[in-house]
């Protein structure tokens, strides 16, 4: 038995998909905070997600910061290779898992066929799904719901709570009591993914209580974000020169939770100040649609400025030039289309769904526009196009890059660096004995860690992968 707890990262360590953090108590229990997909790491990727580090079996419980699937996405493997413990989260994180899970399990089987289908053709082994609907299924019946705020316990000696921090719906820290050997309290913040005050639809982020260990996100910790009150008036120009002067397409890839109706919101606020140009905006994403209707039944979370706005617009998700396309034939409808047009799709990095399938049939012509609302790891297609890259490959195929690229970066749902220390201000920083970072690209967690140790805390760690910590 072992003195005190430990921390080990077995994701989102030097990168920024792929959440999952174990702590070992000093009793034997291991709890996995996140159990998250990497996502947009290339051919590394794949091995990332088939190789654990940990024996899935041996772990007891999972607690989940928020329902991103890069910090769920793996649930329904960790259960295929043996997980048959308990999954904590509050009830929206609960409510975005069963359409997200399934998703995701939808994508893996789709993905696979073309994956093996080039194996075959080189003479490779297929290789098996990660997981299937069933193995998702089993996952959300491991589900237990708990409230924000409200302690639970974790196993014999542990106890947790969630603190909403303004990500998406559902998204929170979550603060955690464990013990050493000899009784003594010893207390651990994980932030999950940070948000940004003043969101445009949630409340928060809200303070945590005073802890020994931080896990602290750390994706945008070397830039500061545009301001928000200029997303809309920038997104209005950006419309009226491609949509109006030149008669083109927008093409939005777009996260389907909180992004898209981020987007959607701005758009129905100038559609209700009778500025939207008459042009036709398709949400064409099946979650990005059942993820709107969650959000909806979770206004507890909305803050006072969108709650005002309803009682004057009713729906902030609605406006009449808005098409929200559910059916594959709709969504082929949609490339027959000439005219102007906003497409909003999913996935926000372009690396699955029918996303890729609006860039590849638009990003050749140069009346169009490619916008960039969110984080895109390198290596996905958003990433690429980001960088400026002139050709990229969708499904295979080399496509030149005609299109205006474009990127917003005051949609961002990840708080940039003064957010992220304005966030952890709420902590006496003589009483924290180490901060953790994670969930960054490495040079960034350099710099994020510069702005930590200039905001006073004394001992910062940028996590290694596999690597054990003790907390003590």
């Amino acid at each position: 038995m072992q003195q005190f707890p430990t921390l080990t990262s077995h994701g989102a360590a030097g990168r920024v998909t792929g959440s999952k953090h174990l702590i070992t108590t000093v009793t034997g229990e291991k709890i996995l905070l996140d159990c998250g997909l990497f996502q947009g790491e290339g051919k590394e990727g794949n091995e990332l997600n088939r190789n654990w580090g940990f024996v899935p079996s041996e772990i007891d419980y999972v607690i989940l910061s928020h329902a991103h699937i890069d910090h769920t996405g793996l649930l329904p493997k960790l259960v295929k290779d043996g997980f048959s413990g308990t999954i904590f989260s509050n009830s929206a994180t609960r409510d975005l898992c069963e359409i997200m899970l399934a998703d995701s399990a939808h994508i893996q089987e789709s993905d696979l066929k073309r994956v093996n289908k080039r194996r075959l053709e080189k003479g490779l082994e297929p290789l098996d799904a990660l997981y299937d609907m069933n193995d998702a299924m089993r996952a959300l019946g491991m589900f237990q719901v708990v409230q924000d705020k409200q302690e639970f316990a974790v196993g014999q000696s542990t106890k947790a709570s969630y603190y909403a921090n303004a990500h998406i719906i559902g998204s929170s820290a979550i603060h955690i009591k464990l013990v050493d050997l000899e009784g003594k309290t010893i207390t651990l913040t994980f932030t999950g993914d940070i948000g940004r005050p003043n969101d445009q639809i949630l409340a928060g982020p809200f303070p945590f209580p005073q802890s020994d260990y931080i896990i602290s996100e750390s994706t945008y910790g070397d830039r500061v974000h545009e301001e928000m009150a200029d997303a809309k008036e920038d997104f209005y120009r950006l419309i009226h020169r491609i949509c109006v002067e030149k008669h083109g397409k927008i093409i939005i890839p777009a996260f389907s939770i909180d992004r898209t109706q981020e987007i959607i919101y701005i758009l129905d606020q100038l559609a209700f100040e009778k500025r939207l140009p008459h042009i036709p905006v398709y949400v064409d994403s099946p979650l990005s649609i059942k993820a709107t209707q969650i959000m909806s039944l979770h206004r507890e979370e909305f803050n006072p400025d969108i709650l005002e706005y309803i009682t004057k617009d009713g729906d902030p998700f609605s406006f009449p030039s808005l098409h929200y396309v559910s059916k594959v034939e709709d969504s082929k409808a949609i490339n027959d289309i000439h005219s102007a047009a906003i497409i909003i799709s999913a996935s926000g990095m372009a690396e699955a769904g029918r996303i890729k399938h609006h860039i590849a049939n638009n990003i050749e012509n140069p009346l169009n526009a490619i916008l960039i609302v969110g984080y895109a790891t390198p290596f996905s297609l958003a990433g690429q196009l980001t960088a400026g890259n002139q050709e990229v490959k969708i499904f295979g195929e080399k496509y030149q890059v005609f299109a205006e690229i474009h990127r917003m970066n005051n949609f961002s749902a990840h708080a940039d660096w003064k957010e992220m220390i304005e966030y952890l201000s709420c902590q006496d920083v003589s009483k924290v004995k180490k901060v953790f970072l994670v969930h960054g690209e490495a040079e960034t967690l350099g710099t994020f860690k510069s702005h930590i140790l200039d905001a006073g805390f004394k001992n910062v760690q940028i996590v290694d992968q596999g690597i054990e910590y003790t907390l003590n």
